[in-house]
């Protein structure tokens, strides 16, 4: 049999892994849905023009999509074929590499038949080509929140995205989720303002800072033309940050005026206040964030965790004025994204989460023998009937070899058919090693075991 080759930057999860990412998954739809962001799914491929120069490198990073018969006169799968006989199917079609490009084509495609300001909530995969790396992947789990409007968008909802994830970390056992803000007009102004006018690159070279630092950024800018005085002042306004609205005056006190510096300081403002009120310290204005896609044309969201600033962000996003557009009518939007995969990445590698079992089972039906199973049976049937998950024990093995299975899955409790003094049944917890008679049909799992619990590593509950 040949050997089995991984591939890298594709992660498949153990069990108690993916109860993990379950309960995350759960805790974010939960919570995008108390908001009333309804849920969508877009497919998976969108024609690769489309894909193409929406992000700094996407025609590096998109996933062509090709049929592996060369030709075809017709369809083979019950869906009338492709339309056209002898055409070849192949790199007219990528798969996204987000969620918002595709998004941004159904609000075109569907926007006769929804009502706006439309807001939904998408959790799929998407797929990257870059070279994999620690929390980067080739495919990954993308869960966002997008508002559009037809023509002008409030600028409310640019608050909005930044507290609803803000809410979303706070239910999550992590560390301390700092959500970092920016308006893209406040350093484009702001370039301008000094002289320079090519304010994309010149963002692509400040977002490098915590990467390469302030000196390497500078003599960055000095090469790509930019005066040493403008270089020291780009990142004098790129090392401000604060959790309140002070930024305004640390701005203007560099004594650059220009009227899209003003627009992107009061957007800004009005986020930081927004958030101040509903969830203090959870949001700062930090102005060296840029966010590398284009789309991008005011406020930007990135993430950082306390203690893993490395890792970078998990979490991003911002607003898109020009993205949906028809021609005719532009359908501006504000969205944010929370990138799951590479936030389990983290949580698995440094073993920051735990779940306290390996299987949504809270307990195992013993087996006495082989000639009594149908009788184990029977008690789990009624046991999930009152909404208890079980499973049976695989074999009809010593008591003691089946209740060393449950506790290498953390099955809490084992029931034994027929244990007790008068032939009844008994239920014993393996973690305390107390053991009671009980009926099926009328006992009731502790609320607390009824599910795997996840919570922060060290916390999960003992297994005796």
């Amino acid at each position: 049999m040949a050997k089995i080759t991984p591939l890298s930057g594709f992660p498949e999860y153990l069990p108690e892994q993916r109860i993990v990412e379950q309960h995350f998954l759960d805790v974010i739809r939960s919570t995008f849905e108390l908001h009333g962001f309804p849920s969508i799914e877009t497919r998976a491929v969108e024609p690769v023009e489309r894909l193409l120069g929406k992000g700094g490198d996407a025609d590096k990073e998109i996933y062509g999509v090709h049929r592996l018969a060369g030709e075809t006169s017709g369809g083979r799968d019950g869906g009338g074929g492709d339309g056209g006989a002898g055409r070849r199917e192949g790199a007219e079609l990528g798969l996204h590499f987000d969620l918002t490009v595709p998004f941004a084509r159904y609000v075109l495609e569907h926007a006769g038949r929804l009502s706006f300001p439309f807001r939904r909530h998408q959790i799929q995969k998407v797929w990257r080509g870059e070279r994999p790396q620690e929390g980067r992947y080739r495919e990954f789990t993308q869960c966002d929140i997008d508002v559009v409007d037809v023509g002008e968008l409030a600028p409310h909802f640019e608050a909005e995205m930044a507290l609803v994830v803000a809410e979303i970390f706070a239910a999550l056992p992590l560390p301390r989720m700092t959500i970092m803000v920016n308006n893209r007009k406040i350093p484009e102004g702001f370039y301008r303002g000094i002289g320079l006018d090519d304010v994309a690159g010149t963002l692509q070279i400040v977002d490098k800072l915590d990467k390469v630092g302030p000196e390497r950024v500078v003599e960055l800018l000095v090469e790509s033309g930019a005066s040493p005085e403008q270089a020291q002042q780009c990142l004098a306004l790129a090392q401000i940050r604060s959790s309140d609205t002070s930024f305004v005056e640390r701005v203007r006190e560099l004594g650059v005026e220009h009227p899209v510096l003003e627009e992107g300081l009061a957007a800004l403002a009005a986020v930081i206040e927004a958030g101040s009120a509903a969830a203090p310290g959870a949001m700062v204005a930090d102005l060296k964030i840029a966010r590398g896609l284009d789309y991008y044309t005011g406020t930007v969201y990135e993430t950082a965790m306390e203690g893993y600033e490395s890792w970078g962000s998990f979490c991003s996003g911002g607003r898109y004025d020009e993205l949906a557009s028809d021609g005719r009518t532009t359908y501006p939007g504000v969205g944010i994204s929370i990138g799951l995969s590479r936030l389990l990445g983290l949580v698995f590698t440094e073993g920051l989460v735990e779940a306290s079992r390996k299987t949504p089972a809270a307990v195992l039906v013993a087996v006495t023998d082989e000639e009594s199973r149908a009788a184990s049976v029977a008690v789990a049937r009624s046991l999930r009937g009152s909404g208890v998950p079980c499973e049976v024990a695989p074999a009809a093995a010593r008591f003691g070899k089946q209740i060393r299975y449950a506790e290498r899955r953390g099955i809490p409790y084992v029931w034994f058919v027929g244990a007790g003094e008068d032939g009844g049944d008994q239920i014993k917890d393996i973690r305390s090693g107390e053991q009671v008679d009980a009926v099926a049909e009328e006992w009731r799992c502790p609320v607390a075991d009824l599910r795997p619990q996840v919570v922060a590593a060290g916390q999960a509950p003992g297994h005796g």
